[in-house]
């Protein structure tokens, strides 16, 4: 477990971070990643292993109690459970130093937990964690998370200040859902070192950025329709998710890590913006939800799968609220480095000389 590296929190905010800049982010250059799915909203024990990615095996899965002997002595494996909801474990090697990111926490209180308990990883370990929005399928899971570090955690949490809004989806013909919002007061209280702000930031002695509230830029990526946020002034229309930021690494001679949560900013908007701001055009892997799932989606598909096609990243998956259909799209036109994602899948990527 990385301690001090891990907690080198640098505020960075380029010349214009919103448009062109002549003074790029310096995003120092990491050795490997690896990538660890812990909540997703597919659980797949079928899905092979292929180069590109190692699974979950129930060879080694642990083992459950099973109190009343319903098996005849033998006892049944814990597997990784799936919700509509995400959580990514980050690795980040560089020299001797290893960090761990927890980018999001899933929606249920207690899948995050389970999940990490089942494919090995000790909460305690996590050096800190990334909240890519305020939604509740990505920090519902919090609730466990604090429980399993016995109520009092020490880590830094990095977050938008607009994760902390009441929110609601208020779609006409349907019942209006309410969206819980974590209480800032409450993290503070529970040990978690809050940084919450809308500009970039760099962690791991200027190895790793998070976006920050992100430029809106293409014109087929429109936002969240029928969401909506609580201000002074009562309900108002929300479609921008202004919290919405994303995690970027380089990978030493291979180019950006992108990772995103719901990249409700749009991915394209997302991945031009990143390529801008540290200088570096060349995109190795893209992973995360994309948000384009269901019929209000149709309309970005097709120039969105255009524009990843132009970028042709070596890795790309598609999670969470991406949707079968992009899913399918992206396989079509970009092939092998299309994977499809389940709880539990691992991902490593490395430099090369």
């Amino acid at each position: 477990m990385c301690t001090d590296h891990s907690r080198q929190v640098t505020p960075v905010v380029p010349g214009d971070r919103f448009g062109p800049t002549d003074d790029p982010i310096e995003l120092a250059p990491v050795d490997a990643v690896a990538l660890t799915c812990l909540v997703d909203n597919t659980s797949d024990l079928l899905l092979p292993p292929t180069a590109q990615v190692a699974r979950f095996s129930l060879a080694g899965a642990p083992v459950a109690p099973d109190p009343v002997a319903l098996f005849g002595g033998a006892t049944p494996a814990e597997v990784p459970v799936a919700e509509h909801g995400y959580a990514l474990l980050i690795e980040v090697t560089d020299g001797p130093h290893t960090t761990r990111v927890l980018l999001d926490a899933g929606m249920s209180p207690g899948g995050l937990r389970h999940n990490l308990r089942v494919l090995g990883h000790d909460p305690r370990d996590i050096d800190v964690i990334v909240l890519s929005h305020g939604h509740i399928d990505h920090t519902g899971g919090m609730v466990g998370l604090v429980d399993a570090l016995g109520g009092a955690a020490s880590m830094p949490l990095v977050v938008h200040p607009a994760a902390w809004w009441q929110r609601r989806m208020a779609v006409p013909g349907a019942p209006i859902v309410e969206l819980p919002a974590l209480d800032r007061r409450a993290l503070v209280a529970t040990g978690f070192e809050v940084l919450d702000r809308p500009e970039p930031s760099l962690l791991l002695d200027g190895r790793l950025l998070i976006t920050g509230e992100l430029p809106r830029t293409t014109a087929f990526e429109v936002g969240l329709a029928h969401h909506e946020a609580r201000h002074a002034s009562g309900w108002e229309p929300d479609p921008t998710v202004p919290d919405d930021q994303a995690i970027v690494l380089h990978l030493r001679g291979r180019g950006l890590v992108v990772l995103t949560g719901c990249a409700h900013a749009g991915i394209v908007n997302t991945l031009h913006h990143v390529r801008q701001v540290t200088g570096v055009d060349t995109v190795d892997t893209v992973m995360g939800g994309f948000h384009l799932s269901g019929p209000a989606a149709l309309p970005q598909l097709a120039p969105t799968v255009e524009a990843l096609v132009a970028m042709a990243p070596s890795l790309l998956v598609p999670t969470h609220c991406s949707g079968a259909l992009a899913q399918h799209r992206l396989e079509d036109e970009l092939g092998d480095a299309v994977v499809r994602n389940a709880v539990g899948s691992r991902y490593e990527r490395r430099t090369v000389a």
